[in-house]
């Protein structure tokens, strides 16, 4: 091992690549195997599969070139930015693919330059990245999923270099990647705090930690400005999302719905109306046997369905206005919203606990694999908009399965709840064991990996639903860094078993050579 480190550490990242025999004939099988995989899934799913509406709404906006939308806008100017070169579904498909793939053999091999496991976990992980089934089903997805997982693994993997070997280009690009990333998913909230204890792990000079933070914050900042100048364009409120606000009160309706009624506290004015709605809704549905839907727990139904009081709400408030679009009636609801869910949240902040937060802990613990159920949300068509964009020749879409199902992703909720529960025995261990002691570079992965699986755990169960494709990129993270970890306590292990061998062999030589009458 002591070897190994000092050739790695004697050669770049970019040599220990490609001019490493080893990992360049690996990196040209795992190629072969990416290209003969996609090329097998398409033969099965010839085309590209949609979540409805989402999928259409991410299409509209790229055809109608918005700078806002219900969703962040990066996907849908993706979208028209590959539309310059390709339009069809295929290509895109194999880009996402491709794009995946990469940017995740990146974040492999930068493990392995800086913390050289040993070849067995190298060989573990390399056959998860290269043949994982979900990266094939998040590609073929007109979703903004597999670009964001993409650009969280480049980040990622770019924060480890910044770490171990910072230089300027790598700042750059760390800044350019986490603003893509900030422009794609909400997730990425939490990433600059990711980043800048990536930073301050670093040993650049306190000046050019600030000035790269300084430089990413810049292009984020910038970003937030301008989408909130856009809301105030059209709705008169400064807001960097209104979808918090829809969301917020979806999640109080979810805690809302098992207040009895007797125990209901009356609201301000200025909520009664749209509170009255809800309790009307509430109190008509309270047989789950009739209405199934209210059965589920910690879900997003309620923001999305017209038939639910907040569609209804928003409608009412906007009848007078016909020239208003869909856009901008619920954009202009998200402050309104906010304030109500937040309200009714800390009204019964137990019941928020036990009726939201709880469920979607255990969500969050074993994802859904919700729109990754079953191909193209289980339907055979998509809208007009859809095939206009990628020029079918009718609306129709299927694959050359009977079944919609996708029985291969059906393990992964399994997966994610036991590498949960065996990333906590190991950081355990890690910290029982004073794991730094035995590999000084280690710790920051430790940090790391522990930083993102908890940052990603609370952002996801306080505020966001949880589902597989949502999780994608931490399920990923903390399986690889459960492999590091169990290899670490292994070696530790053994080391330590070596140690107290010697040990007991040096007492038995001293005795021999102290009392050698009674040794014999």
């Amino acid at each position: 091992m002591t070897e190994q480190s000092l050739i790695y550490s004697e050669v770049s990242f970019k040599d220990f690549l490609f001019k490493n025999r080893r990992n360049r004939t690996i990196l040209w099988f795992a190629a072969a195997a990416i290209v003969i995989q996609f090329l097998a899934f398409k033969y099965f799913y010839p085309y590209a599969s949609y979540i409805h509406d989402d999928s259409f709404a991410y299409i509209k906006a790229a055809d109608k070139n918005l700078d806002v939308n219900s969703y962040l806008i990066g996907y849908s100017k993706f979208l028209r930015l590959f539309s310059v070169f390709n339009r069809t579904d295929y290509m895109l498909t194999a880009f996402q693919y491709l794009f995946i793939e990469l940017s995740a053999l990146y974040f492999l091999y930068t493990l392995i330059y800086f913390y050289k496991p040993r070849r067995i976990v190298q060989v573990i992980l390399l056959c998860f990245i290269a043949f994982n089934p979900l990266f094939l089903h998040l590609s073929n997805l007109i979703s903004s999923d597999g670009i964001f997982l993409s650009l969280s693994f480049t980040w990622f993997a770019l924060l480890l270099h910044i770490i171990h070997r910072p230089t300027t280009k790598l700042i750059i690009w760390h800044a350019v990647v986490i603003f893509i990333a900030f422009t794609v998913r909400y997730n990425a909230i939490i990433y600059p705090v990711i980043s800048a204890l990536a930073f301050w792990f670093s040993n650049m000079s306190i000046k050019r930690k600030l000035a790269g933070l300084g430089f990413a914050a810049i292009l984020i900042g910038s970003f937030t400005l301008f989408t909130m100048y856009k809301y105030e364009k059209l709705t008169g409120d400064w807001q960097y999302s209104p979808f918090s606000g829809w969301q917020l009160t979806n999640n109080a309706m979810y805690t809302y719905r098992y207040v009895n009624a007797a125990d209901r506290k009356p609201v301000p004015k200025i909520f009664q109306e749209f509170n009255n709605m809800i309790c009307e809704y509430f109190d008509s549905t309270r047989d789950v046997k009739k209405f199934p839907l209210e059965a589920i727990q910690a879900s997003t139904y309620y923001m999305w369905s017209k038939e639910m009081p907040m569609i209804k709400y928003r409608d009412k408030v906007f009848k007078n206005d016909p020239a208003a679009n869909n856009l901008k009636k619920w954009a202009s609801m998200g402050p309104y919203f906010k304030v109500y869910g937040l309200y009714i949240i800390k009204q019964y902040p137990w019941h928020f606990i036990r009726y939201f937060l709880w469920p979607n802990a255990q969500k969050y613990y074993a994802p859904p694999l919700e729109f990754l159920e079953y191909y193209n949300d289980d339907k055979t068509g998509v809208t007009e908009d859809a095939r206009k964009w990628f020029g079918y020749s009718s609306r129709l879409v299927n694959s050359r399965f009977e079944s919609k199902k996708l029985w291969t992703l059906s393990f992964y909720p399994i997966l994610s709840g036991a590498i949960n529960v065996v990333m906590i025995c190991c950081l355990l261990c890690y910290f029982l064991l004073k794991g730094w002691q035995y590999h000084g570079e280690f710790r920051y992965a430790v940090w790391m990996g522990g930083s993102i699986w908890l940052l990603n755990a609370g952002f996801t169960i306080g505020a966001s639903s949880a589902a597989l494709r949502f999780q994608a990129f931490p399920i990923i993270i903390t399986s690889a860094f459960t492999a590091l970890l169990l290899d670490w306590l292994v070696q530790v292990m053994s080391l330590i078993k070596s140690q107290e061998t010697t040990q007991g062999l040096e007492t038995r030589n001293t005795v021999e050579t102290k009392h050698p009458i009674i040794m014999q």
